[in-house]
């Protein structure tokens, strides 16, 4: 996966990705304590269960050190509480995105599958359920004078879907994600390089017209194949303020938005947590 982590219940270390599939050194005592057989017991049991899984295997995202993302210093650091996390099962023999049998960095997987589930106590939004959605939709997330020229960037490089989910937390912040998913890495590329992602944004979100790139989101969070960019919405804002980010994975393009009203800003930390899983469900 990677080295960058974060969220209750949800990021994996490198550290903790290989215990997943390791088993313990057995002891070298020649009587080992019950406890110590007991654990060895159970960390086999668990390789030969991942093992048998094969390909379509799902596995888990578990949690990660709380310094993996600045400030995660206490428990009342404002992280939201997604539930744990998998990887959706491939189909027979496909391989996963960034591997080295999958030069075109397709991703098998349903694309629905690998969209950030919501957090625990979050309203879900009924518009955006987890499904598919269409281009309009999409497209309601930009200024209204940009949409037919991004329409039209869409129309000469079409996606093959779009998937989106959304919420709103307790305090207000409403979150979506859009995964579209183009034909290839070159069509998603393109769209990308055409949405001049910057402090200048040739489409800005219409929530987030002013825009900044967050000095606190660091390169190590990065995740293998995934480039992220992620903005905030220059002080001082409207009557809400936008978090959002582009995530490139291969094929997959990844918009993701936190917009919180009033004059409080949307908070940063649950918002990087929410650019980090998606982005692991995405490599």
């Amino acid at each position: 996966m990677s080295d960058q982590r974060t969220a209750a219940h949800a990021f994996v270390t490198p550290t903790e990705a290989a215990a997943l599939t390791t088993p313990p050194a057995v002891p070298e005592a020649p009587r080992p304590p019950r406890r110590a057989l007991r654990a060895v017991a159970r960390w086999t049991a668990a390789v030969l269960v991942f093992g048998g899984l094969g390909t379509g295997a799902a596995l888990a995202i578990t949690s990660a050190e709380r310094d993996d993302v600045p400030g995660l210093a206490t428990e009342d650091d404002g992280r939201w509480a997604y539930p744990k996390l998998s990887l959706p099962a491939l189909p027979a023999g496909a391989p996963r995105p960034f591997s080295d049998a999958n030069t075109a960095e397709i991703h098998h997987a349903d694309l629905r599958e690998l969209l950030l589930p919501a957090p625990a106590g979050s309203t879900p939004d009924k518009a955006l359920d987890g499904g598919w959605v269409k281009q309009e939709r999409f497209l309601a997330e930009y200024r209204a004078e940009d949409r037919d020229e991004l329409a039209q960037l869409l129309t000469d490089t079409p996606p093959r879907h779009i998937a989106a989910r959304g919420w709103t937390m307790p305090d207000g912040t409403r979150a979506r994600i859009y995964l579209v998913r183009f034909n290839s890495t070159a069509f998603a590329t393109h769209v990308r390089d055409e949405l001049r992602i910057g402090v200048a944004m040739r489409w800005p979100l219409a929530g987030a017209v002013e825009t900044e790139f967050d000095e606190s989101w660091k390169s190590s969070r990065a995740v293998e194949g995934v480039s992220s960019y992620v903005l905030t919405e220059k002080a001082p804002h409207g009557d809400a303020h936008t978090r959002h980010a582009y995530s490139l994975a291969g094929d997959t393009l990844a918009l993701i938005v936190h917009e919180r009203p009033g004059e409080a800003e949307a908070a940063r930390i649950p918002f990087q947590q929410t650019v980090i899983l998606q982005n692991q469900l995405l490599g």
